[in-house]
């Protein structure tokens, strides 16, 4: 006899309760489930069941809760990590008897709600929660999607309690996203741009044959350095089949953090349209769209009429995420899917999980349908916030893959256009990224 439906037992079904075994059992697991209260009901169910709550109900599968899950109010947490025979845990629960010496449903829902991000913390000079002040960060867990194991070991032990069951296996995924922050380093950027620009060139005496190359191509002799648009999408089929790619365009308008070509530009519409006809496309919400929330608004309009369809895909620039705000921006302007849930400054997995799932609003309890796509690893984060030189990238890169690989998640990361050249320190970064399109490819 095979198993179909798991039937989960819980005392009482709170939002947090709900949305976390959503979480687990639909995003991670792609199982079905039902959720009950009656303990007798649970009690004489014949398929595969598991017990949530404070005490074992007959010999399902038991779940003890540390209480968490069945709380309403934002409270200061004291919750501690630890590695035990290769398995980190959070929340320890103790008793006889215990088929999981930890509530991994409850340490789920404190990584994957952001739990820590609405308690006082420092920001850093942008207005962001930085990995240091994480908790991933300070117990040593950060480069491990944490939660997609944890689903992992749901699914073990549940297999190894009731053989018959019928669970799917979870398939390794790979997304490329890349922000269009500048597409030229020297080309359409109006007279006073190019003009200042220029100026800047000679009288800080910066070496001279960028001069001469900012020439070659404003008389389009050379290429513009930035243009690597092609590249991508050609590259990405040749060495990633199967892959997804996204781009998010920049089109706020120009400040000392935004600074796009203009909206109005015809080149830079026509890049955009191009880009549309081979990929998926998001808007880059502007550095003071988080002060100024109509400014998401006015960008994503200026999007949707160019490439006259709606945008449903948002990415924060400069990573600006400040919840619950910063979704309930996006949630407000028709966005469905947001890809910032990441850091600046550090490798690794903001939320421990790798796969998409859904915002929870923790201020006010309940679920919402933004879904989160959670990247782990951004160019830049790897070249200058974290220092390492090409070929320690490249190993990082390798051991981010191996890690969402060992758990059928999604690799999720960050390329810029302009960081595929060979300019202000990127020497070496174009091959590294080759190489992880290949080693990263489903």
């Amino acid at each position: 006899m095979h198993f179909e439906m798991l039937l989960i037992h819980v005392p009482k079904l709170t939002n947090r309760l709900g949305y976390t075994l959503n979480v687990v059992f639909q995003h991670l697991l792609h199982a079905d489930f039902s959720i009950t209260t009656d303990e007798e009901y649970f009690l004489n169910h014949g398929d595969a069941k598991l017990c949530y709550g404070h005490k074992r109900l007959g010999d399902s599968l038991f779940i003890k809760s540390q209480g968490l899950l069945f709380e309403t109010s934002i409270e200061e947490q004291e919750p501690h990590a630890e590695c035990r025979e290769g398995q980190w845990i959070m929340f320890p629960v103790y008793g006889r008897d215990l088929d999981f010496d930890f509530d991994p449903l409850a340490a789920t829902f404190y990584l994957v709600s952001r739990y820590e991000e609405y308690l006082p913390h420092r920001e850093d000079e942008h207005g962001r929660f930085g990995a240091e002040e994480s908790l991933a960060y300070r117990e040593g867990f950060l480069q491990q999607p944490v939660v997609d194991q944890w689903a992992q070991l749901i699914k073990r032990k549940l297999t190894e309690r009731y053989p018959d069951i019928t669970l799917p296996s979870q398939n390794y995924r790979f997304v490329q996203t890349v922000d269009i922050d500048a597409a030229w380093c020297y080309l359409h950027k109006g007279a006073f741009r190019t003009l200042m620009g220029l100026g800047r060139d000679i009288f800080s005496r910066r070496d001279w044959e960028e001069v001469r190359r900012r020439f070659r191509v404003l008389l389009h002799r050379e290429e513009d350095p930035y243009d690597t648009f092609d590249y991508i999408i050609a590259t990405q089929q040749e060495r990633a089949p199967g892959s997804h790619l996204l781009f998010f365009v920049l089109l706020a308008d120009y400040d000392e953090y935004d600074k796009p070509a203009s909206y109005l530009n015809p080149h830079m519409r026509e890049l955009v349209q191009h880009l549309d006809d081979y990929a998926k496309m998001g808007i880059h919400p502007g550095y003071h769209s988080l002060e100024h929330p109509m400014g998401a608004d006015t960008e994503i309009k200026r999007m949707e009429a160019i490439i006259h369809r709606t945008i449903v895909r948002a990415r924060y620039h400069f990573l600006r995420l400040r919840l619950p705000r910063s979704y309930r921006i996006l949630a407000h302007a028709g966005i469905k899917h947001d890809y910032t849930m990441g850091y600046a400054d550090e490798a690794g997995f903001r939320a421990g999980i790798s796969v998409q799932y859904p915002f929870y609003d923790l201020e006010r309890d309940h679920e919402t349908e933004l879904l989160i796509h959670p990247f782990c690893v951004m160019d830049t984060t790897l070249q200058k916030y974290m220092a390492l030189t090409p070929a320690e990238g490249l190993d990082k890169y390798k051991e981010l893959i191996d890690s969402v690989r060992e758990v059928g998640g999604t690799f999720c990361c960050i390329i810029h256009n302009q960081n595929l050249t060979d300019l202000y320190g990127w020497q070496g970064w174009r091959e590294v990224y080759e190489e992880m399109l290949e080693y990263a490819k489903p």
